[in-house]
């Protein structure tokens, strides 16, 4: 199995690097966000949805791989559990992006969640005609899907990117669920497969 390379100071410059990501994405959300002179030239809702979508998925990708995988493969005394808090365990993957995500939409600048055909967790199933569609066309395509919306009176330009199985600990947790084997028995997911979607909504005006 191929892991990210673990050496101290390639992480430590990944870290950096995504740090210094993730602190342009926000303030270039907040200037997106905001209304601005005609004459200010800034970045689209598109290159910016990208931009908050690529740290979401590396933050997600090194916790499933080098924390959730190497955890359940080595047999530590810590290990992951959907009832990590009763448990003393480590969040499962979803659970940290959804922890995440609440945490990220205090300041109400975006928002973002998992969804997915497949939920286990009903809160994750598609919402509205919008996510409805794009998770249709991501499944079909396996693209991103972007687009404006209407959100409780206000306009978001929103997109919904493939969520695809990355470690084997991804699709063992699915396929052995017991909500998953009663609801969708012959849906056994694969590596590379698309398990749903990521949901971006941007705020393009005041509130």
């Amino acid at each position: 199995m191929n892991f990210i390379n673990t050496n101290p100071r390639l992480l430590k410059a990944k870290t950096i690097a995504l740090i210094v990501l993730g602190i342009t994405v926000v303030f270039t959300v907040v200037s997106c966000s905001r209304q601005t002179p005609t004459n200010t030239v800034g970045i689209s809702p598109e290159i910016v949805v990208d931009y908050i979508h690529r740290v979401i998925e590396s933050d997600r990708t090194i916790y499933t791989q080098q924390v959730v995988n190497r955890l359940d493969e080595e047999e530590k005394v810590i290990k992951t559990s959907e009832n990590w808090q009763k448990e003393k365990a480590l969040p499962l993957p979803a659970q940290m992006l959804r922890l995440s995500a609440e945490k990220s939409s205090e300041k109400d600048y975006f928002t973002y969640r998992l969804i997915s055909p497949w939920n286990i967790n009903d809160s994750q199933a598609p919402q509205g005609k919008f996510e409805e569609k794009a998770m249709a066309i991501v499944l079909e395509t396996g693209l991103p899907f972007k687009d404006s919306q209407t959100i409780a009176g206000k306009k978001y330009f929103s997109a919904v990117y493939p969520d695809k199985a990355v470690s084997p600990a991804c699709i063992n947790c699915h396929n052995n669920h017991p909500t998953h084997k009663k609801r969708y028995p012959d849906q056994v997911f694969k590596m590379g497969d698309v398990m749903g979607g990521i949901v971006i909504n941007l705020p393009l005006e005041d509130s």
